[in-house]
């Protein structure tokens, strides 16, 4: 069965003339009596009653008209679906962000993106970094904002910006008095462990072992749960720079060694790009994302 048998079938059900429908076709009426035919031939029987002056549908006909005029209009919305995707007048994007990574650095951007082009969906999925790579590499994601080190080749990186770590603690806490904390200061200090934090990566990278001992009393995925137990005096943290923070939380930057992530927007080498992922990269590497040099 051919799409242009189905076209015809649907446009002689509504005209219910052979030589109106050619027209509304735009085809010989010949053309559309074969392709007819040869439809009755495949489906087992005639598809219309033809009389002298009138033509009606079959039993047949009445019964896969319903089926075929939903494959037609099936047809023609998926055009239209492919015209709009091919024109950006409809699209989407999937999005994956390191969970670790703070909304307040991006939602500047999805409101520039959305002003922008307006019909375009995106679908944002935060994981830990590991995890959004995976989706990445598998294809379940288009792009991925991730600031981890030592990505695969296949991984083209175009970094966004710089955030230094810090540590985060309570107030009244003996932090407080220094302008930076050495990351040495952290030793034996009561610590609360984000399980998705990537920092300790790092020091992998640099071939260094961490140098602070802490006493991990809590950990969990949560921020907002590591952010409370901070508040109440339970322990210390390191966090990214940019992270939101709850009031009253104050951090200070790490020193000795000073560690800092790179955000960056990441797609797989050689991975087909849509119009619409192609337009959300462009301005991704043309948007002002502030914070210190990349």
């Amino acid at each position: 069965m051919e799409m242009n048998q189905v076209r015809y079938f649907v446009a002689l059900c509504e005209t219910l003339n052979f030589t109106k429908a050619a027209e509304a076709c735009g085809v010989a009426q010949p053309s559309l009596t074969k392709a007819i035919q040869k439809l009755e031939e495949e489906l087992g029987g005639p598809l219309f009653v033809r009389e002298r002056t009138l033509t009606h549908l079959s039993d047949l006909g009445r019964l896969m008209r319903p089926h075929l005029e939903a494959v037609f209009h099936a047809s023609e919305s998926a055009k239209l679906e492919a015209r709009s995707f091919g024109t950006l007048e409809k699209g989407r994007v999937r999005v994956g962000v390191m969970c670790t990574i703070g909304a307040t650095r991006l939602v500047g951007f999805l409101k520039r993106f959305r002003t922008a082009l307006p019909s375009v969906e995106v679908g944002l999925r935060d994981a830990p970094g590991r995890e959004v790579l995976t989706l990445l590499m598998e294809g379940e994601l288009d792009c991925a904002l991730l600031g981890i080190p030592d990505l695969p080749d296949r991984v083209e990186a175009r970094p966004l910006y710089r955030e230094r770590y810090t540590v985060a603690f309570a107030p009244g806490h003996r932090f407080e008095a220094m302008d930076a904390v050495p990351l040495k200061e952290l030793d034996q200090e009561d610590y609360l462990n984000r399980v998705n934090c990537e920092y300790s990566q790092y020091f992998d990278t640099l071939g260094i072992p961490d140098p602070a001992d802490v006493r991990v009393c809590y950990e969990s995925e949560r921020e907002d749960w590591i952010q409370a137990m901070i508040l109440a005096g339970l322990g210390c943290a390191v966090m990214p720079e940019f992270l939101p923070m709850l009031p009253g939380i104050a951090t200070r930057p790490l020193i000795e060694p000073e560690l800092s992530r790179t955000v960056s927007l990441a797609s797989v080498a050689g991975r087909r790009h849509s119009p619409a992922l192609r337009e959300f990269m462009a301005l991704a590497r043309r948007y002002e994302w502030g914070g210190p040099a990349r």
